[in-house]
């Protein structure tokens, strides 16, 4: 099948290279690359797919359109815009594509905490010498209960991860419904709340949706044991900044790990830079990935599966976003 596909702006800096190589990959695609918004509006009256982002303004012209491949696993806020919605184009993403480095990110995170390193860090800073041999000073990982909610592709290999140091790990996920290798347990989302009680660790890896934006506020956090920690490396806008602070401060966390937050940068008055029980990084899990070209190889395999009339990968409900 011959068809067109447009690169929408701003987005040809990072595919240096990309339209030639689909154009030699897969007879018939014709990639155009707009530079201007005008140019997009005018290249997307007759195409049948793109790549990006379509805000209203240009989705207006898109009038024969049939399929956007999102340029992101979880595009930024504002991507699944209500026209977006309600126009018949399929939607797909490039979710699995840095699982790995995710994941060994969020072990990381989980190691730290378990051997108090974010106090030990800031111990160094200061030159002073306070070793913590006491019972409760270090989290043993075998025997503790680790509680992944969201049981993606990359929740899945944390869970996995996790019990190979002995770890119990349970999962909660609003899709999913078996278990995969590695979780002793998996239960829907309405279960929540009743597991939270019992988790050592807490790792959240949701995505931002209408229903988890905010999930993660005072009243939740107030279910978690005093003793437990509390990584994110999903969305920021699923935790609640402020509830986190006022946790840690009354006791009611033993630590957090954030890779994510609410806003971005963190403004550096917030007071969880101050804090010796936060360890905190810039957005960086995805770091040491080849992600430009594990991204084109999926937009490769969906050009190949469009042109063919074949179902796509990573297609999005994008009632939900995700």
């Amino acid at each position: 099948m011959t068809f067109t596909l447009v690169m929408l702006p701003p987005q040809q800096a990072a595919l240096a290279g990309w339209p030639a190589r689909l154009e030699a990959a897969v007879p018939g695609v014709r990639v155009l690359v707009p530079e201007t918004a005008t140019a997009a509006a005018a290249a997307l009256s007759d195409a049948d797919a793109a790549h990006g982002a379509l805000p209203p303004e240009l989705l207006v012209h898109a009038r024969r359109l049939r399929w956007l491949q999102a340029p992101q696993a979880a595009p930024p806020p504002g991507f699944y815009t209500p026209e977006l919605i309600a126009h018949p184009v399929i939607v797909t993403n490039m979710r699995d594509t840095y699982t790995d480095q995710v994941a060994h990110h969020t072990l990381a995170m989980v190691l730290a905490l378990a051997r108090g390193l974010p106090r030990y860090g800031r111990d160094q800073t200061a030159a002073r010498w306070d070793p913590r041999m006491e019972p409760g000073a270090v989290l043993a990982l075998p025997g503790a209960t680790a509680l992944v909610v969201g049981v993606g592709a990359i929740g899945a290999e944390v869970g996995r991860l996790l019990t190979a140091f002995g770890t119990r790990v349970i999962g909660v996920d609003g899709r999913r419904t078996e278990a995969p290798p590695g979780f002793a347990e998996l239960h829907p989302a309405d279960a929540l709340d009743t597991l939270l009680p019992a988790a050592d660790i807490v790792v959240v890896t949701v995505p931002h949706t209408p229903v988890t934006e905010g999930m993660f506020d005072a009243p939740r956090l107030a279910l978690l044991r005093p003793s437990a920690f509390f990584v994110n490396i999903g969305r920021g806008p699923t935790v609640v900044l402020d509830a986190v602070v006022a946790a840690l401060a009354a006791g009611r966390l033993a630590g957090v790990a954030l890779d994510v937050y609410e806003t971005e940068p963190l403004p550096p008055e917030h007071p969880l830079w101050a804090r010796p029980d936060a360890l905190l990084t810039p957005h960086v899990a995805s770091a040491g990935t080849p992600a430009d070209e594990r991204r084109f190889a999926v937009l490769l395999e969906n050009v190949r599966r469009f042109a063919a009339g074949d179902p796509l990968l990573n297609v999005v409900d994008k009632a939900s976003w995700h």
